[in-house]
């Protein structure tokens, strides 16, 4: 490794490494520089030239984000000549800007009007009229103001670098220039708003957030996104109850900066028209409103008569439920109603995964491995529309790491620009295709294998020894759907397993199965939708369903129960490769109760809330901890806002494989199951409507 770069800034010693630029040197030890067009991970620019610093022995002035540091260098950057410089490089940058800062959406987060308070001046020189040009409308999502544009180049280098789309350039020369969409007058792209973010001023502005509040009226809560199994985090803004934006400015989950389109916009489904906010009950066949005591009574005597006679109870819980949630309800059904009839979705197979590594340490991915090591594989997947942050870090990987990857997939997939070999293959012949790059993994140092539902079953053991065979180390990771697919797995909800992959005794029916048996007496659904597509046998059968929304499952329902969203509950989940994170309650909608509560209410009102303690999350969490493999994780990391690794490969696990349960909904950047369907943004955009 090479020898440190010692120079001196503002008088304070620096030790950075060679090639490190001075705007970031500079960061080491407390300095900040000013920059509009400098931007971590992103190409160099030096357009705005707000970052010009003082070096002894140089002629002139130097830009500090695109100067590497040297030897001995002397960098001075707040000098009488510096402070100087940055004055007439704003009065410049401010020549058009229309000075409207009482109304632009980003007043009190502006970079621009930050530096004018420290460097700018007094009154400008220019008495011109300025140049104005109308305000436009890209997508329901992006409008673009021209002039407040400062020609920073970030949103056109996030969107080309970061996403791999390049949906925004450069049009005209000079005092004309402006950023312009791809397809002239609209946006084609992916419609996540990174460009809005990364925008230092407000020439970029949000379709949800516009002309709607202040920074310092919300409150900012930091929660993880409910949409795909990725588990970004999301800071919501929330006033007056209502979510009026999400972002991630402060870099604070292992997503960094980033969202999709359902992390920044898909919130609008906690306030859809539509939502339940009183519980329904069966009356000469219809659904009618009801009291919470009145209809949690009802469903705590109907389960007692059925327990009574040992009569059938199956449950299918969610992929959207906590942690919390998932592992009450399990405990629930088998150790009050005595039922292993309990199942949920399956979208990839991880239960064969643990299996086939058990014995081993250190073969789990995290999302960090994916912007980390030096070569990953792709397999079956399209990431950059099913788990866009995973393919962000793949991406990034590339462009900061000089990544190798390798893709083998039925169809073309955006990660082919960047793949160092790129295999075609027909459906169900992924493994051949991997095989045929066996050569070449073989020179890779180290490797991450990424594959989706079309690995399943033995197709999974003969990829692990694949990867066994190469020589090298190999991490892996099996996607899954939806925010807490890899918990509700984790937690015990299939009917082979319970938490912590201990196998159980007396294997109960799948979903499928329960739809199929005409002998069931009592079917509980909380937060699934099983009937969108299929039916149900037990015509008598008595059925509940907690759920937002009424959907085809609720409608079949005898009594109903409004439930909360993952904005609205405590609690943790864990995403597809493994990694914990909490849950803070944002909005809330009333009438509607978490999960979690409902359950603890129901075995209340039966009389035996003692058998399954107290629903509280945190208490809940703590047994999570103390009896599931793997989740006895830093509580600090945790509380902190942090993502934990739980590592649940330490043995095997001695179930049947059923491939034949396992298949992906195949949702993209646009849909997302149940709650796509109710966000109102995510089928406004063009490409929502085409999806």
């Amino acid at each position: 490794m090479a020898a440190p770069v010692k120079l001196t800034i503002d008088g304070k010693a620096v030790e950075a490494a060679p090639g490190t630029l001075v705007i970031d040197a500079a960061k080491l030890v407390g300095i900040n520089i000013p920059s509009f067009c400098y931007y971590e991970g992103l190409t160099l620019q030096a357009a705005c030239r707000m970052c010009l610093v003082e070096v002894e022995k140089a002629p002139k002035l130097l830009a500090a984000c695109t100067l590497p540091v040297a030897e001995g260098m002397v960098v001075r950057t707040e000098t009488p000549v510096v402070a100087e410089a940055r004055k007439y490089t704003l009065e410049f940058l401010l020549t058009n800007h229309p000075l409207d800062c009482p109304v632009c959406d980003k007043g009190g987060e502006c970079e621009l009007q930050d530096m004018v308070f420290r460097y700018g001046a007094g009154e400008s020189r220019y008495s011109e009229n300025k140049l104005h040009v109308d305000e436009k409308q890209w997508s329901p999502v992006v409008f673009y103001d021209g002039p407040r544009c400062i020609l920073c180049f970030r949103c056109v280098r996030i969107c080309s670098e970061g996403m791999g789309v390049g949906a925004l350039g450069i049009v005209n020369r000079g005092a004309v220039s402006e950023i312009a969409p791809n397809h002239g007058d609209h946006l084609e792209c992916d419609e996540c708003g990174m460009c809005i973010d990364i925008c230092p001023v407000g020439a970029l502005t949000s379709g949800t957030y516009r002309y709607k509040t202040r920074p310092w009226e919300m409150d900012h809560v930091g929660t993880i996104c409910t949409h795909c199994s990725n588990g970004c985090k999301t800071t919501l803004g929330v006033r007056n109850g209502q979510i009026i934006r999400g972002n991630n400015r402060d870099r604070s989950g292992i997503n960094g900066e980033f969202l999709c389109i359902k992390g920044r916009y898909g919130f609008d489904f906690t306030d859809h028209p539509e939502r339940l906010q009183s519980p329904l009950m069966r009356v000469n066949g219809k659904l009618e409103a009801a009291s919470w005591s009145v209809a949690l009574a009802a469903v705590a005597k109907k389960f007692s008569e059925v327990r009574a006679r040992h009569g059938s109870f199956g449950v299918i819980g969610s992929t959207h439920t906590t942690n919390e949630e998932n592992y009450y309800l399990q405990k629930f059904a088998r150790s009050v109603l005595g039922t292993n009839h309990i199942d949920h979705h399956r979208s990839g197979d991880v239960v064969t995964l643990l299996d086939a590594l058990s014995g081993t340490a250190g073969s789990l991915s995290t999302t960090a491995d994916l912007y980390e090591r030096k070569a990953v594989l792709v397999v079956g997947a399209d990431l950059s529309s099913q788990q866009p942050f995973l393919a962000f870090q793949i991406r990034a990987n590339y462009r900061h790491h000089q990544a190798r990857v390798y893709v083998v997939t039925e169809n073309e997939v955006r990660e082919d620009g960047i793949a160092a070999a790129t295999v075609r293959v027909d459906k169900g012949g992924e493994l051949a295709g991997v095989h045929s790059l066996a050569e070449k993994l073989k020179t890779e140092s180290e490797l991450v294998i990424v594959f989706g539902d079309s690995i399943k079953g033995e197709a999974v053991r003969e990829l692990v020894a694949f990867g066994n065979s190469l020589g090298i180390p190999v991490k892996y990771v099996a996607l899954v759907d939806y925010s807490n697919s890899r918990g509700a797995l984790d937690m015990g909800l299939v009917p082979e397993l319970l938490p912590g992959y201990q196998p159980s005794n007396q294997p109960g029916m799948t979903v499928g199965e329960m739809l199929e048996s005409e002998s069931l007496e009592v079917l509980w659904v909380v937060g699934a939708n099983p009937l969108e597509s299929a039916a149900m046998k037990a015509k008598d059968a008595f059925v509940v369903v907690q759920e937002m929304f009424l959907t085809e499952t609720a409608q079949r329902a005898d009594i109903v129960l409004p439930a909360a969203s993952a904005y609205e509950k405590t609690g943790t989940v864990t995403n597809v490769t493994g990694e914990v994170q909490r849950l803070k309650t944002g909005p809330s909608t009333m009438g509607a109760k978490p999960d979690l509560e409902i359950i603890g209410l129901i075995a209340r009102d039966m009389g035996l809330a003692a058998a399954v303690g107290p629903w509280i999350a945190d208490k809940v969490f703590e047994e999570i901890r103390a009896t599931v493999k793997g989740y006895s994780v830093p509580m600090a990391i945790i509380s902190a806002g942090g993502a934990a690794h739980t590592m649940p490969v330490n043995g095997r696990i001695p179930v049947e494989s059923r491939p034949d349960l396992i298949h992906s909904s195949r949702d993209n950047l646009f849909t997302s199951g149940t709650l796509g369907r109710y966000s109102k943004m995510l089928g406004s955009v063009m490409e929502g409507r085409q999806a």
